[in-house]
C-alpha cells in the first residue's frame, strides 16, 4: 500500500476516551501525528493524553456533548483556534439505542438520539473542517460505520449508519480532486461498551486496519474499509 506521511499532521478523534477511539488515537500518535482527543469530559482522556505526549506528539483535549448542537459548534471553533488546522477527521463517536424486542414499537426518541449524534454531529464536524483541508490541498476523513444488517430491533442505530454511508459516497464525488479522501471504516463487532462483552473480536483487533483509510495515498475515496481484513498484517 502506498502510504501517506502523517508526521506532524493534526487529527481529531471523536469518542477518544475508550474503545476504538482510544486505539485509533494511539495508532495515529505512533506514526507521529498530533491528536485532538474528544470526549464528553476532558478528564476522560487525561491518561491517554499523557501516554501520547510521551511519544513526542502534541495533544489537545476537548470536551463536547455531540447531541448538543452548541457544543458541536464550540468544539469546531476551539479546535480551529488552537491548532494549525485539522488534516484528519476520525468520526468514531456514536450511540446505540436499546435493543427493542418489540421492534414494531421502536419509540421516536430512539431515532432522534441516534441521528443527533451518529449523523448530524458527524456531518457538521466534517463540514467544519473540509474548508481548511481544501485550502491546504490535503485531508483524510474517516467515518466509522457498521456492518450491521437484519436487525430491526436496532433499526435506529442501523439506519443512522446507513445515512453515514450515503453521506460519504455523495461527498466523496463532490470533493474529489481537492486532495481530500473521505472513507468509511467498519471496525467489526468488538468487545466495547457499544459492542458488548459477547462480541467475537477484541478492541485491539481494530488496528492496524483502522489506520488504512488514514494512510491510503492512492486516491481511494468513498470506499468501505473493514478493519478485520487487516488483522495480523503490517502496514
Amino acid at each position: 500500500m502506498q502510504k501517506a506521511d502523517i508526521r506532524g499532521k493534526w487529527a481529531l478523534v471523536t469518542g477518544a476516551s475508550r474503545g476504538i477511539g482510544q486505539q485509533v488515537s494511539r495508532g495515529l500518535a505512533s506514526y507521529g501525528c498530533n491528536v485532538v482527543l474528544h470526549s464528553r469530559q476532558t478528564s476522560g482522556t487525561d491518561a491517554l493524553a499523557a501516554e501520547l505526549r510521551a511519544l513526542g506528539v502534541q495533544v489537545l483535549q476537548v470536551a463536547a456533548e455531540l447531541s448538543d448542537s452548541c457544543d458541536v459548534d464550540e468544539l469546531i471553533t476551539k479546535v480551529l483556534a488552537e491548532t494549525p488546522g485539522i488534516d484528519i477527521v476520525y468520526n468514531n463517536a456514536a450511540v446505540m439505542t436499546p435493543y427493542r424486542g418489540e421492534w414494531l414499537d421502536v419509540p421516536a426518541d430512539d431515532f432522534h438520539k441516534s441521528f443527533d449524534v451518529n449523523v448530524v454531529a458527524l456531518i457538521r464536524i466534517c463540514h467544519g473542517f473540509i474548508p481548511g483541508m481544501k485550502a491546504r490541498g490535503w485531508g483524510r476523513i474517516i467515518n466509522v460505520t457498521s456492518g450491521i444488517q437484519d436487525q430491526p430491533q436496532l433499526i435506529a442505530y442501523s439506519i443512522s449508519k446507513a445515512a453515514v454511508d450515503k453521506f460519504v459516497t455523495d461527498t466523496a464525488n463532490h470533493i474529489k480532486g481537492n486532495g481530500i479522501l473521505i472513507n468509511l471504516l467498519d471496525p467489526g463487532w468488538l468487545r466495547t461498551d457499544l459492542g458488548g462483552p459477547n462480541a467475537p473480536n477484541s478492541v485491539e483487533s481494530v488496528l492496524p486496519g483502522a489506520l488504512v483509510p488514514v494512510l491510503v495515498d492512492d486516491g481511494t475515496t468513498g470506499h468501505f474499509f473493514r478493519a478485520q481484513d487487516y488483522v495480523g498484517q503490517t502496514l
